[in-house]
């Protein structure tokens, strides 16, 4: 009988060789399936290590701002602490001082900037570590088919060429960034927070996040216990400015986080059909600014927060509130960051070419996650191939920068519809640590 047991239980299929006969039968509908995100998106990393290695060695290194922010960097090196009198090839040094510490190590790596291709190497690194990150988010939020994960890399020309062809410091940004959301995702907080404030010190477009993050960070906690986590991101700021500080307070500030800069209207990407003098007039900049900030409120009040309950609850600790507070789920703290990054986009004074990066990842996320059901899945491809389009569109055109703003346009209108998400953290890759 034991031998009869022993027969059987030898004749059973193994768990492994189930799922695989599962994954022949639904071979189908693997694109299709959120189920098998994880196996996608595996496939699709170990590829992107060939196109980056491919694009490396076959497609010509552009030099844009690489000897800049290496004379930059330099200047600090030399000891030069005065953010006045840094400069390199393409103008005064303007990102803040992580950027100064990141660039100084790749600085040192790469032989004094000399050896691009192993800072191209090095960027590629990056570019497969934000991946990671990304395909983190959209493996625990679900909501968008694997099948558009080939569109968030392998398909975009332009984001293999800000990375490893052109070796901006907005890349360095976003991984840092991304980051963090995966630690907010996580209930890590204050790490989250860390890290997030070493994102901002690298290119402070990271500050396009922040508005969401307040939110959360109310949400979750509400004012008196988030200010701790709020002097965190200053103190990081005020920690890594400290010597540029020290040496010139105003020259910093006014360079690092200069919120008024000029941009060229022969570099923009969005707003080409306008005439120049409009372009750079301070009344159009200033109606962006108010537009801006009314869309951020408006979400706040109608989408972001529960229905039912006021905003200046929020300020009150979580469980004193009217409504009993929930825990903010994965879905809520991931569309709400990427909702108010993607509206500071909407109504940016000017963006360029290598901006492209600061939103290209969280596009399907935000076009799977709107609220329209009859905006099918060819006419949501259809956008993201609008919108690379656009940005693959050199030098702009009316055209090219209509379009962008007809994709955004519908991008909004489909999240001021999006029903709400559940609260409960469920769905929380990890335990809620809540701190």
């Amino acid at each position: 009988m034991a031998g009869g047991i022993r027969k059987r239980s030898a004749g059973s299929p193994s768990p492994l060789w189930g799922k695989l006969q599962t994954l022949w039968q639904d071979k189908h509908l693997v694109l299709f399936r959120a189920e098998y995100t994880l196996l996608v998106v595996s496939i699709l990393w170990f590829v992107e290590i060939g196109i980056n290695v491919w694009v490396i060695q076959k497609v010509a290194y552009t030099e844009i701002d690489w000897k800049a922010y290496m004379d930059e960097v330099e200047g600090v090196v030399n000891g030069t602490y005065d953010y006045a009198q840094l400069k390199g090839d393409t103008g005064p040094l303007v990102y803040p001082a992580g950027f100064v510490y990141v660039f100084t190590a790749l600085y040192y790596v790469t032989s004094h900037g000399a050896n691009v291709r192993l800072g191209q190497y090095i960027f590629a690194a990056f570019y497969l570590i934000t991946l990671l990150l990304v395909f983190r988010i959209y493996y625990y939020t679900k909501k968008v088919p694997p099948y558009v994960f080939f569109f968030v890399c392998c398909a975009s020309y332009r984001i293999h060429s800000i990375f490893v062809l052109r070796l901006f410091n907005d890349p360095v940004a976003m991984m840092l960034l991304f980051a963090a959301v995966n630690l907010f995702m996580d209930g890590r907080w204050t790490l989250g927070c860390g890290l997030y404030s070493l994102a901002v010190s690298v290119k402070m477009n990271v500050l396009l996040f922040a508005p969401g993050l307040l939110f959360l960070l109310l949400a979750e906690f509400g004012l008196i216990r988030a200010i701790p986590k709020l002097s965190l991101c200053a103190g990081i700021q005020i920690l890594l400015a400290l010597p540029f500080l020290l040496k010139n307070p105003v020259g910093y500030l006014s360079r690092a986080f200069d919120l008024g800069r000029q941009f060229m209207f022969k570099w923009t990407v969005n707003w080409r059909f306008l005439p120049e003098w409009l372009f750079l007039n301070r009344y159009f900049h200033l109606l962006l600014l108010a537009a801006h900030l009314l869309a951020l409120l408006l979400f706040a009040l109608r989408r972001w927060k529960r229905p039912g309950e006021g905003i200046f609850e929020l300020i009150k600790e979580p469980s004193k509130r009217i409504i009993p507070a929930q825990k903010i789920s994965v879905d809520q703290t991931v569309l709400i960051l990427f909702t108010s990054n993607f509206v500071g986009m909407c109504f940016s004074r000017s963006l360029h070419y290598q901006f492209y990066v600061w939103y290209f990842h969280t596009l399907p996320y935000l076009l799977w996650t709107g609220g329209v059901k009859k905006l099918a899945h060819l006419l949501r491809v259809l956008i993201l191939g609008l919108i690379e389009l656009s940005w693959n569109t050199y030098p702009s055109t009316n055209g090219s920068s209509a379009a962008l703003h007809v994709c955004h346009l519908i991008m909004l209108v489909c999240l001021w519809m999006a029903p709400p998400l559940p609260s409960a953290r469920t769905d929380t890759p990890t335990k809620d640590k809540r701190k």
